[in-house]
Formats: C-alpha cells, structure tokens, sequence
C-alpha cells in the first residue's frame, strides 16, 4: 500500500509542480508515447541482454515485494521458534523419533502445523539440512555456524540479483533519455527552415527523452531496486534466527536458552514479547 501511495506523491509533486508553474501538458503528452517506445525499448532490451530467463523471471517475480513488504511477519516469526522449540525437544528426548521429521517434512505433523513454513522449500531445507548433520555427529557449533554463514551468504547473493538487475537499469535510463533527445535534436535540425513555434515544438519533445530518463531513473526504477534490497536483507533475518537457534542448541545450552537466544535476535519490529512466546510455546506443548 505504501508503495502506491508513493508512486501517487511522485506524480502529483512532479506534475503538478509543472501544473502550477504555468506548464502545459500538450507537448509532453504527444511525445511521450514516442519517448516511453524508445527508452522504454532500450532499457528492456539491455535489461533482457544482461540477464539470462531465469534472472529476468526472478526480477519480475521480486518487484512484487515493493508493494507486498517482507513476506515473513511476526507471527511467522513466533511460529518457527514454537517450530524449532518442538523439533529440538524431540532431539534431545530421542534422536531416532526426530528422524522422520527431518527426511520428510512434507508429511510430519509438527512441520504440518505450520504450513507457511512448511511451503518454504529454503527454510525446511536449512532447519532440516543442520539437524541431521546433527545427528551425523557433525555438531562442532563453530564449523556449523561457518557453513550456515556461508549458505545463507549465497543465498542472499542470488536474492538480490534483482536490486543490482533494477538499479543497474536505473544507472542507464538517464543516458537513455539523451540518446532519446539527441535523436528528438536530428529531427528538429531537419526542421530548420521552419517557423520558431514550430521549432519550439520541435525542442520541447526532444527534451521531453531527458526528462524521461531521469524521471523513470530516480522516480521509480532506483526506488524499487532500493525496496527490493531493503525487503531481502530484512528476508534474510528468518534464516538467521534459525542459524543462532541451532548453534545455541550445539552449544547444549537449556531449550528456552535456545529459544530465547533467537527472539533476542529477531528484528525489533518483529520480535514477539517474552510473555507472548512464552504462551506460544506453552500451546505448542499441548498441541504435541
């Protein structure tokens, strides 16, 4: 929602700026199809030659989250600490029970009880992956923790191929917008035995590519590969409370230690209250 608005004030200040200074809108309007076919063309075309399917499918995919913010909430928050709190219990008491747990979450009752975890093919993956090297008696916390650090490092690396695909566009659309106006130059240079108000005409809808540039630049492409950014590094903190619940639980500390050590390390603007994670975990133990 805030995203909309913000496209909404961008117009409006712009526009009506020019409104109110006395501006008219009528040689922007008959040049701007013209301009948007030619610096759109270009950027897309540079956009599709420096990405290959996949990344242009991720780019598209990830402008989403300009207007739908992080997908993980708070209560998606609450939920896997209840989810790891659950799954680590059952590795203390007994390591074999855990066992189908990890080798198929897609059918255990606990991973069942909380389906937008569940449906995160990345997140079961990493709670699941560490658990069983775990139980492989690969469970010295510093070398886990290294490799945590380093997977999450990669994944967060391919997240924001979309930011540096958006913000690279961004760097280029103003040169666009002059080669737009240099070609809106050639056409009025072919004019020059016409009248001024004809030439006039002719300038304004060459300079109108430069405004172009800029605008779709630094009103909209670089916002949204900047939101992009802020939306996957805020992302990424889901998968680092699974990191330092894990490794707290390597160290053998208490499993509200565990517990507790990964709310601490929830964003703030996330972070559930010790009295609401304590009766989630209390409705946890009940539903088991």
């Amino acid at each position: 929602m805030i995203g909309i608005i913000g496209i909404i004030v961008v117009f409006v200040m712009v526009f009506g700026g020019y409104l109110g200074a006395g501006g008219k809108m009528t040689i922007i309007l008959k040049s701007l199809p013209f301009e948007l076919t030619m610096i759109g063309g270009a950027a897309t075309g540079a956009f599709l030659i420096s990405n290959d399917g996949s990344g242009v499918k991720h780019t598209l995919k990830d402008i989403g989250k300009v207007f739908k913010g992080p997908k993980w909430k708070e209560q998606d928050y609450v939920d896997l600490l209840c989810l790891l709190f659950e799954l680590i219990r059952i590795a203390r008491r007994n390591p074999v029970e855990l066992e189908p747990h990890v080798e198929e979450p897609e059918t255990s009752h606990i991973f069942s009880r909380y389906p937008k975890i569940q449906s995160d093919k990345e997140t079961v993956e990493l709670i699941c992956d560490t658990l069983r090297s775990a139980s492989m008696n690969f469970d010295d916390p510093h070398q886990v923790e290294e490799v945590l650090e380093k997977r999450m490092e990669a994944n967060q690396h391919h997240a924001l191929h979309s930011s540096h695909a958006l913000q690279t566009i961004a760097d280029g659309l103003p040169a666009l917008g002059i080669v737009a106006a240099v070609l809106g130059v050639i056409k009025t240079m072919g004019s020059i035995d016409q009248p001024p108000e004809v030439l006039g005409k002719l300038i304004g809808g060459a300079l109108v590519g430069t405004f172009l540039g800029v605008f779709l630049a630094y009103g909209f492409v670089g916002p949204f590969a900047n939101k992009v950014k802020s939306v996957v590094e805020d992302e990424a903190h889901f998968h680092g409370l699974i990191r330092e619940v894990l490794v707290a639980n390597l160290h053998d500390h208490a499993i509200n230690i565990c517990i507790e050590v990964g709310r601490q390390n929830t964003p703030s603007h996330v972070r559930p209250s010790f009295t609401d994670l304590e009766n989630a975990l209390k409705d946890a133990k009940q539903a088991a």
